[in-house]
């Protein structure tokens, strides 16, 4: 294994803010950053014919924390996950998969609403919006002129 060094070459950078602003406010500042910002999923599209597809990383939760729902064209995806190791003493918290919510504005012209199914497996949400029929592409029709 090798040894990789880790350069900090900007500690003037993070002194000059907390000099400026305050310890307490760069401290409160990464708390609430990391706390909501970064816990967005990353999210994949795919567009068929047939339907689009949406693929929402999410390990670590089970089925029965999500809730996927649709109100006046807006699809909501949240998941919530229940705490259940709270005594656990933590020295680094890199990571947190604890709650997130998504939402997304539909075409009432193109989705079905009333078929979109969701499945949950291999920490991936996939989200099935099928396309309406009458809203899918026509074939090229050949017009004869008389």
């Amino acid at each position: 294994m090798r040894l990789v060094r880790v350069n900090n070459s900007y500690p003037q950078v993070s002194n000059l803010f907390n000099s400026l602003l305050g310890s307490e406010v760069v401290n409160e500042s990464a708390r609430l950053w990391n706390s909501h910002s970064v816990n967005l999923p990353k999210v994949n599209i795919i567009e068929s014919e047939a339907s689009f597809e949406l693929e929402v990383s999410a390990p670590g939760f089970e089925k029965d924390d999500f809730n996927v729902e649709v109100e006046n064209n807006i699809l909501t995806i949240e998941a919530s996950k229940k705490e259940t190791e709270a005594n656990k003493s933590y020295s680094r918290i890199e990571f947190k998969n604890d709650s997130f919510k998504r939402s997304f504005s539909l075409s009432k012209e193109k989705i079905n609403e009333s078929g979109i199914e969701a499945k949950y497996e291999n920490g991936i949400l996939n989200v099935m919006l099928p396309i309406k029929e009458e809203a899918k592409a026509k074939p090229k029709r050949l017009v004869s002129v008389n």
